[in-house]
């Protein structure tokens, strides 16, 4: 794809795309699996009956470390084999509530591409969670100078990009959504009519994952956000 493209009007996820966030969250789940102690139940089994949790409690509680840890609370009351213990759950509570205090941490060359990129074309982060939270992790980022606005939605969905594109009077040829998430950043945008950039990440939420559709000359796969400045 060349570098060439004039300027473009470009969407960026925050979680996972520009700074580390799931890894918080499978760190809870790994230590939580750990106490649980199932003395039947797999790892996996006992990972798959939190998905699940999460599942169907995400269209009620929505995302965030909040939602997160009422997940881990339920799943321990549900699976635990033994009588359940106030300590016991202020541990499992502890275990989620201690994400929202971490560090946010950009990925490699996050900071010098944002630059690079908002001297170029114009920049709006587009990010999904807990308003409180996420607008903590974009004021913590050091980012939000360089977007021309920031977003925080409940779910990203092909109507959410039709609403942007629609309320900022965007040309769906020149708007690209760059992020991690196959179900919430890529295909609902390539469906709504516009370009996306795939950057896979390790950690990638479980939830976040299917098959990316591809769309001829409207989707691009790079493997690290740096990368962006070659295309853009």
């Amino acid at each position: 794809m060349p570098s060439d493209l004039g300027r473009q009007f470009l969407l960026i996820d925050g979680d996972d795309t520009l700074w580390e966030n799931n890894v918080y969250f499978e760190q809870a789940i790994e230590a939580f699996i750990d106490f649980l102690a199932h003395s039947s139940m797999s790892r996996d089994q006992v990972r798959a009956a939190l998905d699940e949790v999460e599942r169907i409690n995400v269209r009620v509680h929505g995302y965030g470390s909040a939602s997160f840890t009422k997940n881990l609370r339920q799943t321990y009351e549900r699976l635990s084999e033994h009588d359940l213990q106030p300590n016991d759950i202020e541990h499992v509570l502890q275990l989620g509530q201690r994400i929202a205090s971490q560090p946010v941490q950009l990925l490699p060359d996050v900071a010098e591409t944002v630059r690079y990129l908002a001297g170029r074309h114009d920049l709006m982060l587009l990010t999904k969670g807990h308003p409180e939270e996420q607008r903590l992790k974009i004021e913590r980022s050091g980012l939000e100078a360089f977007f021309s606005a920031t977003a925080i939605v409940h779910e990203k969905a092909e109507e959410t990009y039709r609403t942007i594109v629609q309320e900022r009077q965007l040309d769906p040829a020149h708007t690209w959504m760059i992020g991690n998430s196959p179900r919430s950043d890529v295909n609902p945008a390539l469906a709504a009519g516009l370009n996306a950039v795939f950057i896979p990440h390790e950690h990638t939420w479980r939830l976040e994952k299917e098959e990316v559709v591809h769309v001829d000359g409207r989707l691009l796969i790079v493997h690290a956000f740096g990368a962006l400045r070659a295309h853009f």
